[in-house]
């Protein structure tokens, strides 16, 4: 059984950062791209970033700039820091990752993940 395990959520103010990060643990299983998602109260899920196993990253325009993703294939552990937090920000951060595939899949759909964590709430006040 794969388990992603993510931490480091919390209260800020906004301006102020976090860094969150995720676990992969279980089976031997390595990924092929480990991405965030994040959801606000009354809003759907959404991509924030994602990296491939060659390191290549995608990020949503909304934090270009502000928010870096990184990994350590080694630990099998995905980061990211959050720099100039806004309070629209605020949601629960969601980690996910890809089953290695014989095909490139996209990293910004939330369908093309396979196994998710429980979430680490981000609380940005103004």
């Amino acid at each position: 059984q794969v388990q992603l395990v993510e931490s480091g959520g919390g209260l800020v103010q906004a301006g102020g950062s976090l860094r969150l990060s995720c676990v992969v643990s279980g089976r031997t299983f390595t990924s092929s791209a480990m991405g965030w998602f994040r959801q606000a109260p009354g809003k759907e899920r959404e991509f924030v970033t994602a990296i491939r196993r060659s390191g290549i990253t995608s990020y949503a325009d909304s934090v270009k700039g502000r928010f870096t993703i990184s990994g350590d294939n080694a630990k099998n552990t995905v980061y990211l820091q959050m720099n100039s937090l806004r309070p629209e920000d605020t949601a629960v951060y969601y980690c996910a990752a890809q089953k290695i595939t014989t095909y490139v899949r996209d990293l910004s759909g939330a369908r093309e993940y396979d196994y998710w964590g429980q979430g680490t709430q981000v609380t940005v006040s103004s």
